[in-house]
């Protein structure tokens, strides 16, 4: 199998003529003509600017541009130039894409933070274009970077990224001119030269159908106005033919006419040629999430095998319709120039309903692939086990590793597709599980920390489309976790007001969970932020609804947030009482670990009021509880609290005797020199956070 070695619209290509398929083309190519333009391009870099004229210092990073068509080898020749000049920029090669493959321009704030992460830095989730930017520009001050942004819609967006630093180079991709940034000649590519381009197509059929016939051959390279992707699919069509003469496709050409552009042209003889199946396989890629497609999803959207998917891939991949990623895992990219005239395809061939059929196949295979990734995570679980045994082999990952490096690889894929999923109408049950699954499979394997600038993203698709369309309970949901994000970044003023708007669109759509998670959430914002007052106030609302609806669990457990709360500003009596309540709750539930815990606290709270006797009556009666719990560590705090209780008391051997205690429990974990009191101070913020979850 000969595979076709020019990316979406470069002169990348193969140097031998069958590389293993899931090796990247751009990886494995010899770069072809151009010779002219990258003299000059390099040529530009060491032109004195307008600054250097006037002489002063240049505030900004060099700026080329290459501006071209779809298809003309704008993106390889960016990639080849940059190739050349990284030496001398030792921080590396940064590349963005500017524009989704649908013509969307690509938000600001996703491309810095990605950079951001390119060079191995953290921003908070939630982050502002303005905060992301300023970051970028203060990790490009101290390094020495060259920015490769493709496929520019405008100068807006370049600007906003551009470095402020002269040792970088900035190498942007466009349609045209970028009018607005000063001191920018723009290269602007034609077809490649005669020579580059017969040898371009003699990579994919051999030199003797180029020698035999030097006159056919030229006449090609000139139906194809020289264009890399249309030489490009010319040599697929021909590699696939071993017995046709350049000459047969020359003719076939003018055949057709002169409708269209020569890749237009040259597209329709390659397409013309599919078996019915495979074309409508071709078409229905366009349907993939930001042009990647792997075997998955090809055969989800085709509604055929994965086997079957894979084998149709990679003949797309020799006929030149599609390129191999480089990638531990096959996948695949569309082509950005091909794009438009397979969704022109689509609108001929195939019924509105037969696309959204596909799209839903599409999405219903990411979920089980997402679900069936996070349950290898949690072969521990006997129901995890059965999902796992209750799916096809195809969609079973081998070991953890293998589901957390499909994730990885597939993430801007899964992340494009979560993004396409809510856009594209209403949040349907199969929109929903999307996202819940992904967002669900990113935790287990990453963390919530780690994945929460990905999961503030999703959460705030969610957001747009339900406000868009009206939708308070979705609303409600996507503020609630957009809220959350934000408090564990420390954000709470930020979350106290996303809690509140949650609560108001929780109410619209009469959704008891999400009002009383709200209300809790708000109290526990107030909290953070040091008012207990309302704090206490939010916690009675929640815990009054929480006691009209039976839930006796959520009860016992706001009892007590509504003591803490009290017991920070001061006022023991009412800590005590909501304590005792919260005691009563949990021993009714049958929840021993949580009693104890609450005896804990009460007994703290005792010690606070200056009740020492009750104190030491109350944590006597913790630690029994705590022992049935079998809570070593609470058992451990107890004894210490126990001690310093007893030392007040006058009872210093008892004392020695419970701090004893408490040591040999915990072993290694009590530091040297730390006293009993400190000890205790730190299981009780353990305890407390755990009370307060």
């Amino acid at each position: 199998m000969t595979e076709p070695a020019v990316d979406d619209d470069g002169t990348n290509v193969s140097a031998k003529g069958q590389p293993p398929a899931v090796e990247s083309v751009s990886t494995q190519g010899q770069f072809l003509g151009r010779t002219r333009e990258l003299k000059e391009l390099r040529a530009d870099i060491e032109r004195a600017g307008l600054d250097t004229l006037s002489g002063r210092k240049a505030p900004r990073a060099r700026v080329l541009l290459i501006a071209g068509k779809p298809g003309s080898g704008r993106t390889a020749l960016a990639e080849e130039l940059s190739r050349q000049v990284a030496e001398r920029y030792p921080d590396g090669v940064l590349r963005a894409r500017l524009t989704e493959p649908d013509g969307t321009r690509v938000p600001t704030e996703r491309t810095a933070r990605e950079l951001l992460v390119s060079l191995g830095l953290t921003t908070p989730p939630g982050a502002d274009a303005d905060d992301l930017g300023e970051a970028l520009r203060e990790a490009f001050a101290v390094r020495r970077v060259v920015l490769l942004l493709d496929d520019a819609a405008d100068a807006e967006q370049v600007d906003a990224l551009l470095p402020d630093a002269p040792e970088c180079l900035a190498v942007a991709v466009s349609g045209g001119p970028l009018t607005g940034i000063a001191d920018v000649r723009p290269c602007t590519l034609g077809g490649m030269d005669t020579k580059s381009a017969l040898e371009l197509i003699g990579r994919y059929t051999g030199s003797v159908r180029i020698t035999v016939d030097p006159l056919a051959a030229e006449g090609l390279v000139e139906l194809c106005a020289g264009q890399p992707a249309a030489l490009a699919l010319a040599g697929g069509w021909l590699a696939a033919r071993p017995a046709s003469a350049v000459a047969d496709l020359t003719k076939h050409l003018r055949t057709d006419g002169e409708e269209g552009t020569p890749l237009d042209r040259v597209f329709r003889l390659s397409y013309g040629s599919l078996q019915a199946a495979t074309a409508r396989t071709l078409r229905l890629l366009s349907l993939a999430p930001a042009g990647l497609v792997d075997p998955h999803t090809a055969s989800a959207l085709a509604g055929c095998s994965v086997g079957a998917a894979r084998s149709a891939l990679d003949e797309f991949v020799t006929l030149g319709l599609l390129r191999s990623v480089e990638s531990p895992l096959p996948q695949y990219e569309v082509p950005g120039c091909l794009l438009p005239l397979l969704r022109a395809m689509t609108e001929i061939h195939d019924r509105p309903s037969e696309l959204q059929l596909a799209r839903a196949r599409m999405l219903e295979r990411t979920v089980r692939l997402l679900v069936s990734c996070r349950a290898i995570t949690e072969t521990d679980s006997s129901p995890a086990r059965e999902k796992l045994a209750g799916m096809p082999r195809a969609l079973r990952f081998p070991t953890p590793r293998a589901a957390a490096e499909w994730l990885e690889i597939r993430q801007p894929a899964l992340l494009a597709s979560a993004r396409l999923a809510v856009a594209d109408g209403e949040l349907d049950t199969l929109a929903r599980r999307l996202m819940a699954a992904l967002v669900r499979a990113m935790v287990a394997h990453v963390g919530t920390r780690a994945a929460a600038p990905e999961l503030y993203g999703i959460h705030r698709l969610v957001l747009d489309v339900a406000e868009r369309r009206g939708l308070p309970r979705e609303k409600a949901a996507a503020l609630l976790n957009l809220a959350d994000l934000d408090a564990q970044t420390g954000r709470t003023a930020d979350a106290l007001v996303r809690y509140r708007a949650a609560l108001d669109a929780g109410r619209e759509a009469n959704d008891p969970y999400a009002t009383g998670r709200a209300m809790e959430s708000v109290g526990g914002a107030h909290q953070e932020l040091g008012d207990f007052d309302r704090a206490a106030d939010w916690y009675g609302r929640a815990l009054a609804q929480r006691l009209a609806r039976g839930e006796r669990v959520d009860a016992a457990r706001l009892y007590g947030r509504i003591a803490t709360a009290h017991t920070y500003a001061g006022r023991y009596g009412e800590a005590l009482r909501n304590w005792r309540a919260a005691v009563t709750g949990h021993r009714r539930n049958a929840d021993v670990a949580a009693q104890a815990r609450a005896l804990s606290e009460m007994a703290r709270v005792q010690e606070y009021a200056g009740r020492p006797e009750e104190s030491l009556r109350t944590c006597q009666e913790a630690v029994e509880w705590a022992r049935h719990a079998d809570d070593v560590r609470l058992q451990a705090a107890l004894q210490l609290r126990l001690a310093d209780t007893l030392d007040r008391l006058g009872d210093p051997a008892a004392a020695r005797l419970h701090r004893g205690a408490a040591e040999r429990m915990l072993g290694d974990e009590l530091p040297e020199g730390t006293s009993s009191r400190e000890h205790d101070a730190n299981a009780y913020e353990i305890r407390s956070a755990s009370t307060e979850d």
